[in-house]
């Protein structure tokens, strides 16, 4: 890969991950403060990710590997973002707002697959050239964090900005992406089946009771993962934290610190220690969320924010890693399809549900919650997942 297309694919990553680090992250707050939507409706309104989980391997199954070259769907769907962000950041209410956002997500979700696909093929040693190039995404999620932050626009009460700021990233994205190397559709003329686009092959694999285990603890721990993405903003906003979005970006800072000794790790642990740590950082999470103040206990909200890359990394990049080696070559491309939509379609989907639902449970007034009480719902979910996998989950090498 040569000096230009390792630059056009950088900026390619930075830019799709700054869009949805620009308006996800303090979108809770946005939604609770200017539009007084309800926690249900918050925890509504991140559903939309799920929606498009799950819609999005059919845009890519379908058309994508089919019909046309994946930088010019990649241009047309961030094109089309544009407009919806745009029209968003104007949403008089959350009957506007949800419609809009939900039509969005379906365009966007289906980006993060198409820029994976787009940097591997234009790579000859994927194994090291990729990492370079995708930790420009976590680094394009942190910059638009800190720019959040440095205009203080939680603090003004003007988050509209936020969308449109990602309005105008993705309109620079979508123009930019018919600049992108060719990436022509590599199943051309096959036949693809509903089965080949959810990983239907891969059920087999939930025959084994160890990875039974494993594929169920992924989704229900999915539903911790989600009360952090719904209402951390808000949780640290109201507590008065000063830029709690820039402050938030310190967890993406940590999840690249902790990517690069998982390795090292992995090795000596192994898969079981490596999921059960990821488990018990959500609990520590949610424990030092819940005791947590903007004053003498200031320093639980950080670890708690900084726990990001152990609770990210260790369980889900690892159950990956675990899922690919346990799948074999058969059923590898199988088995990742289906544990990312049973995760961020499924899980990710049940645990906004709930979040909102709780969050409505121990609301006190206008802008003001207990806290400590909603914390530790999900702090208890993931403690009960983590004992039930300990006690049940054995490693295994290969499918039984």
């Amino acid at each position: 890969m040569n000096q230009g297309t390792r630059i056009q694919l950088s900026v390619m990553m930075f830019l799709n991950f700054f869009i949805w680090g620009g308006w996800f992250v303090t979108m809770g707050t946005y939604l609770g403060s200017t539009l007084k939507a309800t926690g249900t409706e918050i925890g509504i309104a991140y559903g939309t990710q799920s929606w498009g989980a799950i819609i999005a391997p059919f845009i890519i199954g379908l058309i994508a590997d089919r019909f046309f070259a994946a930088q010019k769907i990649l241009g047309v769907l961030h094109l089309v973002g544009a407009g919806l962000m745009w029209y968003i950041s104007t949403a008089p209410g959350f009957g506007q707002f949800f419609p809009a956002l939900l039509v969005y997500m379906i365009c966007y979700m289906p980006t993060l697959a198409l820029v994976n696909s787009i940097s591997f093929r234009q790579m000859s040693n994927p194994e090291k050239e990729f990492p370079s190039i995708r930790v420009l995404g976590t680094i394009g999620w942190i910059v638009a964090g800190l720019i959040i932050g440095w205009l203080a626009w939680e603090k003004s009460a003007s988050l509209e900005l936020t969308f449109k700021m990602t309005a105008i990233a993705s309109l620079a994205l979508g123009i930019f992406s018919f600049m992108l190397p060719n990436t022509p559709p590599p199943k051309a003329g096959q036949t693809v089946t509903f089965g080949d686009i959810v990983g239907l092959d891969a059920l087999s694999m939930l025959k084994n009771s160890s990875y039974l285990t494993f594929f169920i603890a992924s989704i229900a721990i999915c539903i911790p993962l989600a009360f952090y993405y719904s209402f951390a903003n808000p949780f640290l906003n109201e507590l008065g934290v000063e830029a709690a979005a820039s402050k938030q970006s310190l967890g993406q800072v940590s999840e690249v610190l902790f990517m690069l000794i998982m390795p090292v790790l992995f090795v000596r642990w192994g898969v079981k220690r490596m999921l059960l740590v990821g488990m018990a950082a959500w609990v520590l999470r949610y424990i030092f969320f819940a005791l947590g103040d903007n004053e003498g206990n200031f320093w639980m909200l950080l670890l708690g924010i900084l726990l990001h890359g152990i609770c990210y990394d260790f369980f889900f990049v690892t159950g990956q890693i675990y899922t690919d080696k346990f799948a074999g070559e058969k059923y590898k491309s199988a088995a990742q399809g289906l544990i990312t939509l049973a995760t961020y379609g499924l899980g990710m989907l049940i645990g906004y549900s709930i979040s909102g639902v709780v969050a409505d449970a121990f609301k006190t007034g206008e802008n003001a919650h207990n806290w400590m009480n909603i914390w530790l719902v999900p702090a208890a979910i993931a403690g009960a997942v983590l004992l039930l996998f300990a006690l049940l989950f054995r490693e295994n090498k290969t499918k039984s």
